[in-house]
C-alpha cells in the first residue's frame, strides 16, 4: 500500500502538469453491437489516451486526441479549404472529451495475442454502443493497468468529492466493472479471452513496469470469474431526500390528489415514487407560500413556493414538472401526474396564484383576468401561432453544420514571452461585459478600467488586438465602467461611471481615450441606455435613448448644454423601476422593469401602444427582432418570448408597437426554460441557483434577414435556442455548453448565428454554435478547462485550440488605432 501511494502521489501530486497520464499510441473505435447504424467505426487511425485535470476540483476528463503523420494535418487543412468544410470541428474532429465518471463503466482488457483494449459506454448512442481505444503493440500491459487504476482514482474523487488518497481497496472495488468481454472492433474476429491489466496481469507482461506489479499486489480483489451471462452492474437510482418539516398553512390555496414521478439522474428518466400524494398549495405568512407533497406513509417533500422551482404545466400528459431543493443545495426534480384536466387546471391556479403573489406581493384577484390569463399560459409548453412548418429542418440544420467556418481563438503573438502576456493578473477584477462590433470586426471587453480589444478573423477566430489600460474620466479620474455601448459607425464608446449616474462619457476608440463628458440632466438620472434604432451603431447617428427608473428620453450630444431632450421625455409619476430597453430597425421601443412589465412605444414622448403584464420576476434584458415581431426578456430563472403580431380584430398585422391590442387579441407569450431535469442536472452540478446573462437574437448580415437563434448563459453554462425548434413547440429546442468556469457574458458574432462570442472571468474566445450539444448527462456533467488546451496536441503538429486572454502586455498601454 505504501508502494502504491507513492505510485499515486508522483502521478498525482504535480497539480502544474494537465494530464495525469497518457498511453501515447493507439486507435479510437465506436463499437455498436447491437445497432443497425453498422457494427464499428473507426474514428481515429492514430490517438493518444489521457487522463487530465479539469479547472474543477475533482472533476477528471478522459481525452483521446487525434495525432498526424507529418505534413498530414496541413495536407488535410488544404483538402477541407478546397471542398469548403470547415476546420470549425475543432476539438470535436480532432479530440474526445469524456467525463470520467462511474456511468462511463471505464474497463480494461488484455486479450489472446496481447492486444491492450481500453473501453466505455458511449452515453449519448444507443444501448450497447462503446468507445474502444485499442493500444499500439509497444505499448506495455503494465502502463494500461496504471492507466485503468488513475481512472478509478478519478472516478472516486468525483463521486465522493474527496482526494483519491483517502481511498481504500473496498471504495475503488466499487468502480471495477465485471461487464461481459468488451466486443472486438472487428466483428469477424474470434471471442477474445479478457484478462485485466489491473488485478491480473499475463505471465509475459509480469514485472514489465514496477507499477504493474505495485498494483498486482495491493489490489488482490481479483475481478470475480466473467461468465457470458453476467448481468451489467445496475447504478443506484436517485433516492429522495428527507422531507422538510412543514410550516403551519393559514390558508389552502390547492389540494389535489396525483401521482408522485422522481428523477433518476443515471437513467435520465421519472421514476415512479406513491402512486397516490396529496399534494397542497398553502399561504403560510404574509407573501410567504409553501408547496406539500403527502403519501399514505411518508412526507415526500416540502418547499417554499419561489420562482427557482421553475415550474413547468403540461396539459398533453397531464403533468406538472418542478425542481425541489434541500438545504444542502442540492437540486432534484420531480413530477405530479394528475387524473384529469380538470384537476391538473385547478393547482396549476392555486400554484400560480401562490407563486404571482409572492413575486409581486399583491394578491391575485386584484389583477385584471386577462393579466391572469397571461400568466396562466406563459406557464403552459404552448406551441406558438404561425410556427413553420418545416419538414426540412433537421436537414437544413446538418447543411448548415457542413458549411461552418472554423472557430479557434489564438493566443497573443507567437513570438510574445511569458512575461509579455499575464493571463490571470491580480488586481481583483475579472472580465465584466462585452460589446461586439456591427461595423468594424472587433470585440471589447471591460475589465475594472481596462478594456481589452480582440479581432475576429476571416476564418472566425478571435485575436488579441490591444488593450486600453486606463478608463479615465477628462479629469483624470479612473473609473470601472457600469455598462458600455457602441456608437457612431463603432468609432466611440459610450460609458457609464456608476458614481456619476447623471453623466456618460465618450470615448474615442482611435486613441483609446475618453474625450467627452455628457452632463445629460441635473435631476433625472440614467438608470441605462439603448441606441436609437437596433442598427444605430453601424451609422452616424448621434441621438441614443436614455432611461432612468421612471423616465424614457432621447439623448442629444450635439446639444450645448443637458443632453437630455426635453420634447421627446415621457416621464411618469409612479415608480415602474424601468430596468432595460430596447429598438427595433424602424426605432420602435420595448421598455422593461424590474417589476416584470414590458411597455411598447412607436415613438417616444407619448403613452404606450401596448402594456405586458409581469410575470413577477424583474426584467434583467431586453431584446427586440429587427422587424419588432418577437420581444425577448431575461429574467433571473427563465427568458420569455413574446409575439407583437395581432392576428386578428381591426388591428390584424400591426404589431403592439404600432397599434393597441384589442380587448380579444393579446399578446402570445411564450416562457423558455430549461426542462427542470436538466436545471436539477445543472444545480447538481454547480451547486449554484440559475440566473441567465441578458440573452440575445442573433443579427443578419443584411438588416432584413430573420433572427433565427437566442444565446444567454447561466454558470458555467452557454445556451442556445434555435427559434424554429421554439416556435414548432418541439421539445428539444436548445443545446449547451460547459466550461469550468462562469460565463460573463456572450453575444452572436454580427452577421450570423453560427459563431457566438464569449467572455469568461479571464478568457475571451469565439466558439462555434456546432459545437454546442443536447443536454446530456455527459454533456451537463463535463467541463471544458477555460477554452484553452482543449485541443493541445502531444505533438507539434497536432491541432491546437487557443484562446484571446484578457491579459495585458509589458506596458499596459493602448494609444494603437485598429
Amino acid at each position: 500500500m505504501f508502494m502504491l501511494r507513492n505510485v499515486s502521489k508522483f502521478l498525482f501530486g504535480d497539480s502544474s502538469k494537465e494530464s495525469i497520464i497518457d498511453i501515447p499510441q493507439g486507435q479510437l473505435y465506436l463499437v455498436r453491437p447491437l445497432s443497425p447504424k453498422g457494427y464499428s467505426e473507426l474514428i481515429f487511425k492514430d490517438a493518444a489516451a489521457s487522463i487530465r485535470r479539469t479547472g474543477q476540483e475533482f472533476q477528471y476528463q478522459l481525452v483521446v486526441q487525434r495525432a498526424y503523420e507529418e505534413g498530414e494535418e496541413e495536407l488535410l487543412d488544404d483538402e477541407e479549404g478546397e471542398n469548403g468544410v470547415a476546420d470549425g470541428l475543432g476539438g470535436e474532429k480532432d479530440e474526445k472529451t469524456f467525463l470520467l465518471d462511474e456511468g462511463l463503466h471505464f474497463r480494461s482488457e488484455i486479450r489472446d495475442g496481447g492486444e491492450k483494449v481500453l473501453a466505455w459506454r458511449d452515453l449519448s448512442g444507443d444501448l450497447g454502443d462503446l468507445y474502444e481505444f485499442v493500444c499500439d503493440r509497444s505499448v506495455p500491459a503494465g502502463e494500461v493497468g496504471t492507466f485503468e487504476m488513475v481512472a478509478m482514482k478519478c472516478q472516486y474523487e468525483r463521486k465522493y468529492r474527496k482526494p483519491e488518497s483517502t481511498a481504500t481497496e473496498r471504495d475503488l472495488h466499487q468502480f471495477l466493472f465485471t461487464e461481459q468481454p468488451i466486443p472486438s472492433a472487428s466483428p469477424a474476429a474470434p471471442k477474445p479471452t479478457v484478462v485485466s491489466p489491473v488485478t491480473d496481469p499475463s505471465p509475459n507482461t509480469r514485472g514489465t513496469r514496477s507499477t504493474t506489479t505495485v498494483l498486482a499486489k495491493e489490489k488482490k480483489m481479483a475481478k470475480p470469474e466473467r461468465k457470458s451471462e453476467t448481468p451489467v452492474r445496475e447504478e443506484i437510482p436517485t433516492v429522495a431526500p428527507p422531507s422538510a418539516a412543514h410550516p403551519i398553512g393559514t390558508e389552502i390555496l390547492a389540494k389535489e390528489s396525483a401521482e408522485l414521478h422522481l428523477f433518476d439522474f443515471n437513467t435520465g428518466a421519472f421514476i415512479l415514487q406513491d402512486p397516490l400524494v396529496i399534494a397542497t398549495v398553502s399561504e403560510v405568512g404574509k407573501w410567504q407560500y409553501w408547496l406539500q407533497i403527502t403519501g399514505n406513509e411518508r412526507d415526500w417533500l416540502g418547499q417554499p413556493v419561489i420562482a427557482d422551482i421553475n415550474p413547468v404545466f403540461n396539459f398533453e400528459y397531464l403533468s406538472f414538472i418542478f425542481n425541489h431543493y434541500t438545504a444542502d443545495g442540492s437540486a432534484y426534480s420531480w413530477l405530479l401526474r394528475f387524473k384529469s384536466q380538470e384537476i391538473m387546471e385547478r393547482f396549476q391556479e392555486g400554484l400560480m396564484q401562490a407563486l404571482w403573489e409572492q413575486l409581486n406581493e399583491m394578491k391575485w384577484h386584484k389583477s385584471k383576468d386577462d393579466d391572469r390569463e397571461y400568466v396562466l399560459e406563459a406557464f403552459q409548453d404552448l406551441t406558438m401561432e404561425d410556427a413553420e412548418q418545416g419538414g426540412q429542418e433537421e436537414e437544413e440544420e446538418e447543411e448548415e453544420e457542413v458549411g461552418n467556418d472554423g472557430q479557434r481563438s489564438e493566443h497573443y503573438d507567437s513570438d510574445e514571452s511569458e512575461d509579455d502576456v499575464v493571463t490571470r493578473q491580480d488586481d481583483g477584477h475579472v472580465n465584466s461585459q462585452l460589446a461586439v462590433g456591427y461595423k468594424h470586426d472587433r470585440s471589447f471587453v471591460v475589465r475594472g478600467s481596462k478594456i481589452g480589444v480582440f479581432k475576429h478573423t476571416p476564418n472566425n477566430n478571435l485575436e488579441f488586438s490591444t488593450n486600453i489600460s486606463k478608463v479615465e474620466t477628462p479629469k483624470g479620474k479612473l473609473f470601472s465602467p457600469k455598462k458600455v455601448m457602441l456608437h457612431a459607425e463603432d468609432s466611440n464608446m459610450i460609458l457609464q461611471d456608476e458614481k456619476n449616474p447623471n453623466s456618460l462619457y465618450r470615448m474615442d476608440l482611435e486613441y483609446g481615450k475618453i474625450v467627452d463628458e455628457w452632463k445629460v440632466h441635473d435631476d433625472i438620472p440614467v438608470n441605462t441606455f439603448a441606441p436609437e434604432k437596433k442598427f444605430s451603431q453601424m451609422t452616424g447617428e448621434q441621438t441614443f435613448l436614455g432611461l432612468s427608473r421612471n423616465a424614457l428620453y432621447r439623448i442629444d450630444p450635439r446639444l450645448p448644454d443637458t443632453k437630455l431632450v426635453d420634447s421627446s421625455l415621457k416621464q411618469y409619476v409612479s415608480k415602474n423601476d424601468f430596468s432595460a430597453a430596447a429598438t427595433t430597425e424602424k426605432g420602435y421601443i420595448a421598455v422593461a422593469s424590474n417589476k416584470g412589465d414590458i411597455r411598447m412605444f412607436d415613438r417616444l414622448g407619448i403613452n404606450a401602444k401596448t402594456h405586458i403584464p409581469a410575470l413577477g420576476e424583474p426584467i434583467l434584458g431586453l431584446d427586440v427582432s429587427a422587424d419588432g415581431r418577437w420581444v425577448l426578456a431575461t429574467c433571473r430563472t427563465y427568458l420569455l418570448l413574446i409575439d407583437a403580431l395581432q392576428k386578428d380584430g381591426k388591428n390584424a398585422g400591426k404589431l403592439g408597437f404600432e397599434r393597441s391590442f384589442g380587448k380579444d387579441s393579446k399578446p402570445q407569450p411564450r416562457r423558455l426554460g430549461l426542462q427542470p431535469a436538466h436545471v436539477a442536472q445543472f444545480q447538481h452540478e454547480t451547486r449554484a441557483p440559475l440566473s441567465f446573462t441578458p440573452a440575445r437574437f442573433n443579427t443578419g448580415a443584411a438588416v432584413d434577414d430573420k433572427e433565427t437563434s437566442i444565446v444567454t448563459a447561466t454558470g458555467p453554462f452557454i445556451i442556445t435556442w434555435n427559434m424554429k425548434k421554439v416556435l414548432a413547440g418541439r421539445k428539444d429546442p436548445y443545446t449547451i455548453k460547459r466550461y469550468a468556469e462562469e460565463v460573463m457574458a456572450d453575444d452572436f458574432k454580427f452577421g450570423s448565428d453560427k459563431n457566438v462570442i464569449v467572455a469568461l472571468p479571464n478568457e475571451v474566445n469565439m466558439v462555434a454554435k456546432q459545437s454546442f450539444k443536447k443536454p446530456t448527462r455527459e454533456s451537463i456533467a463535463s467541463p471544458v478547462k477555460g477554452m484553452a488546451g482543449v485541443g493541445a496536441g502531444r505533438r507539434s503538429s497536432a491541432r491546437r485550440s487557443g484562446v484571446g486572454k484578457l491579459g495585458l502586455g509589458r506596458d499596459d498601454i493602448v494609444n494603437s488605432p485598429y
